[in-house]
């Protein structure tokens, strides 16, 4: 197992990180790479594949809890559920083979819930922008 899959719940194809390059208490830095052979891509769309807008926000929603449980806020059987997502804006559109750097600011976080802000960067272009609150849970 990796040290992502160790972090995350996730599994293939739907974990969108691929390292996390800093955690910490008030930010948090991943990366992932979108390769031409994503599931999505055969949908969305066969004549110009683009990154759907959702799974920007699933990548750095990940990207964030991944980062969480780095740095040991997280206890590694909590789960964390998506309960609102907010403030989003796509600015840029991701292609296949393009490396996303998320950069999560970490605005509340507590044993039940987690409130975060990210933002989705192609080299130096902003693609996505967003505010999500997750629900952290036990799989029972």
């Amino acid at each position: 197992m990796n040290e992502i899959e160790s972090l995350l719940p996730h599994r293939a194809p739907f974990l969108f990180v691929d390292e996390i390059v800093e955690a910490g208490a008030e930010k948090i830095i991943a990366r992932h790479v979108f390769t031409e052979s994503e599931f999505f891509f055969k949908g969305h769309f066969p004549q110009y594949p683009v990154v759907p807008g959702v799974i920007l926000v699933e990548t750095m929603a990940q990207s964030g809890g991944a980062g969480l449980r780095k740095t040991g806020v997280l206890g590694g059987d909590a789960l964390f559920f998506l309960a609102s997502v907010d403030k989003v804006k796509f600015r840029r559109q991701v292609r296949p083979g393009e490396e996303v750097r998320s950069e999560i600011t970490n605005l509340r976080v507590s044993a039940k819930m987690i409130k975060q802000a990210g933002k989705a960067y192609v080299g130096g272009e902003l693609a996505c922008e967003a505010e999500w609150l997750c629900l952290v849970g036990q799989a029972t």
